[in-house]
């Protein structure tokens, strides 16, 4: 049977509804169905506290539904039993009944490389004194555990504690969970046992059907999709999604398709809707998972995107931490932002216009964006820096009130 051939407009349509963007925003009568209702259509939230402008996963949830408070995301994610961290795509927020899908993950869990823990305190009894510490007294922080000596450190290295390092090894291999979050975003950890329903932490699942359900996630999460676009979703080597990707065509819960400029296969969910156009505006996250695969989102939108924290300063082409704009159906903008909190300013460093894009129209929605953005933050002021192709018709765009 013909494959069905989609063109780069429809598929960017797909993408963007499948991942909630196409919605209008609820404004001001956020709650927490709408938190759940995006953590659940994403199938997870990747954890990021870069504090530059506001920790990532914060972004992602904005970007969705506009202004929300965050303590209300927090009580949810971390008080409700609805949801919990794990390596799923990064460390990542996920819903619950995902647990027992990455048992496979746990199972095969290995400390870094660097960890210091291979070749020390993993011998020295040390990590079985973490477990017993939390059972006796209960939820802590690494702060709570004894020193452990650390290695020596070459002069501007740096390195995690040796009671991070314990903990954080614990977590990879599911002996202990996250129960919450601090203020300085530190984590609490305890015992799965008080964090997660049976339902979820003893439900068996085999590790083929396992990985057959997170890629029907990914599916629905990406609308249509690559094999490496569903296989990167939660990190799962390409050899081993295949053969459930044909179990899942099998199913009919996927198709394989044809999409216009691709080179490679692709997958349509049998949920995606196809809509006839796309009103989203949204600033973007660089973790977004619209963009967080590169080749991805170079394929769908013709956008080159890489995150410049790292580079220096002398060799940035964009800036140090820039954001993806989506206007209708398209990336139209990338802008570099900041939050100055010490005076109160969102500061945008640089703003960018893509090929083919009209200033005009993108400054004006840019600029209600960002005004809206910076209620969020409650920033009381934005200044918009000269450097960038878009940066003198943003400046217009925000003091016209336009």
């Amino acid at each position: 049977m013909a494959r069905a051939k989609l063109s780069t407009a429809q598929a960017r349509r797909i993408a963007i509804a499948a991942q909630g963007l196409h919605k209008s925003r609820p404004g001001s009568g956020v709650d927490r169905r709408h938190i759940r209702r995006v953590v659940r259509t994403l199938g997870l939230l990747q954890l990021d506290f870069v504090n530059v402008l506001v920790p990532a996963h914060y972004l992602v949830v904005f970007s969705r539904l506009g202004p929300y408070q965050r303590t209300r995301f927090n009580q949810l994610i971390y008080r409700s039993r609805e949801f919990t961290e794990q390596w799923a795509h990064e460390a990542s927020i996920v819903p619950m009944d995902t647990w027992p899908l990455l048992e496979y993950r746990r199972k095969t869990f290995k400390p870094w490389g660097n960890s210091p823990l291979r070749k020390r305190a993993a011998d020295s009894g040390y990590l079985d004194q973490v477990i017993d510490i939390i059972r006796e007294k209960g939820a802590i922080t690494s702060r709570d555990l004894p020193p452990f000596d650390q290695p020596q450190r070459k002069p501007g290295e740096w390195h995690r504690s040796i009671p991070r390092w314990a903990l954080e090894c614990h977590f990879g291999t599911g002996r202990i969970a996250v129960g919450d979050r601090l203020p300085n975003f530190q984590r609490v950890y305890d015992l799965p046992e008080r964090l997660i329903d049976d339902e979820h932490r003893r439900r068996p699942i085999d590790h083929d059907a396992a990985r057959r359900e997170l890629l029907r996630r990914a599916a629905m999460a990406c609308g249509v999709a690559s094999g490496k676009d569903l296989a990167d979703y939660y990190r799962m080597p390409l050899r081993d999604a295949e053969p459930r990707l044909r179990e899942l065509l099998d199913e009919g819960a996927i198709s394989e398709v044809s999409v216009e400029g691709w080179s490679e296969t692709a997958y349509l969910a049998a949920n995606a809707a196809i809509p006839r156009r796309i009103d989203a505006a949204a600033i973007l996250s660089p973790f977004d998972p619209l963009v967080w695969f590169r080749p991805r989102a170079e394929r769908i939108f013709g956008f080159h995107y890489r995150i410049e924290i790292y580079v220096p300063a002398h060799k940035r082409k964009w800036g140090y931490y820039v954001l993806p704009f989506l206007l209708g159906d398209r990336i139209v903008a990338r802008i570099d932002l900041k939050a100055e909190r010490g005076t109160s300013t969102l500061l945008v460093q640089a703003a960018h216009l893509e090929e083919g894009a009209n200033a005009l129209k993108v400054a004006a929605a840019l600029a209600r964006e960002l005004r809206e953005l910076a209620r969020w933050l409650d920033l009381e002021a934005i200044k918009v820096m000269r450097r960038g192709s878009l940066a003198s018709a943003l400046r217009k765009a925000l003091m016209s009130g336009a």
